[in-house]
């Protein structure tokens, strides 16, 4: 007689990041973003009584940033599960120095990992097209230094850049930046499996069937929407020093139970 895998005894999650892990563009009809952290947090806590989550993530924060604003107060949480994925926004930056944000991400993993049950970092997914070409040295980079981190310290790496599935530019969202839900849902599977739960989806990485591909005509209409919507409001924010998550709190600041969907409207201001 088989029996189902016992799953790991993980009673708490912090999540710190960037729009990431902050969910964007996983828009819910109240206006709000779920995310993959959000979902992989609903997986946990339906096998874990009591289970607690926090997300301290904000959009568009740099490495520096999460070091200052997140990584203390996320160590002083002393979680069970600690998730950090940050310095894909740094290589996106013209001028951006990988000794700096190499030297910053150690210093986060290195205050992070003696106070969690489990560090778990990310090589992060990359769209198909140009922008990823353009910035593929410094995104390899990164994830580099984030598998030497990872072996020293103990952690866990998800490899979402080396699954096929998530370069498909329709897992990605109109400003081709964040994912889909239907991404944000592999994200949150393949974290689910790192962790050592039984898998919900073993094809999370199988791409999608094969579509033809939009007319030309419609392929501009939807650069022209994009450079308009997202490209040229990004660069404007980039020459003036802005950040989308300027003022900004984190998601959910407080490690707090996140059991039932009533316990959830309750945190969320909605019961």
């Amino acid at each position: 007689m088989q029996t189902n895998p016992t799953p790991p005894p993980y009673t708490s999650l912090v999540a710190i990041g960037d729009s990431f892990t902050e969910g964007m563009s996983d828009l819910l009809p109240d206006g709000s973003y779920r995310g993959w952290a959000d979902v992989l947090a609903a997986r946990m806590a339906a096998s874990a009584p009591g289970f607690r989550y926090a997300n301290l993530a904000v959009r568009g924060k740099l490495i520096g940033q999460i070091v200052d604003e997140q990584v203390d107060a996320a160590a002083a949480m002393n979680a069970d599960v600690v998730t950090l994925v940050g310095g894909l926004n740094d290589t996106l930056r013209p001028n951006c120095d990988m000794g700096r944000v190499r030297g910053l991400l150690t210093e986060a993993v290195e205050r992070l990992a003696p106070s969690c049950g489990r560090l778990v970092l990310m090589r992060s997914p990359g769209r198909q097209g140009p922008v990823l070409e353009r910035f593929r040295p410094r995104m390899e980079e990164l994830f580099a230094t984030v598998d030497e981190l990872a072996a020293k310290h103990g952690a866990l790496v998800v490899d979402l850049y080396g699954a096929p599935a998530l370069a498909d530019p329709r897992l990605w969202d109109v400003d081709r930046l964040h994912l889909t839900a239907d991404g944000h849902r592999r994200v949150a599977e393949a974290v689910w499996q790192t962790l050592g739960y039984p898998p919900e989806d073993t094809e999370w990485r199988v791409p999608m069937p094969a579509t033809a591909p939009p007319a030309w005509l419609d392929r501009r209409v939807a650069d022209v929407r994009f450079a308009r919507q997202y490209l040229l409001p990004w660069i404007g924010r980039r020459l003036t020093g802005r950040s989308s998550g300027d003022g900004l709190p984190a998601k959910r600041p407080q490690l707090l139970p996140y059991e039932t969907p009533e316990g959830r409207e309750a945190y969320e201001g909605r019961a």
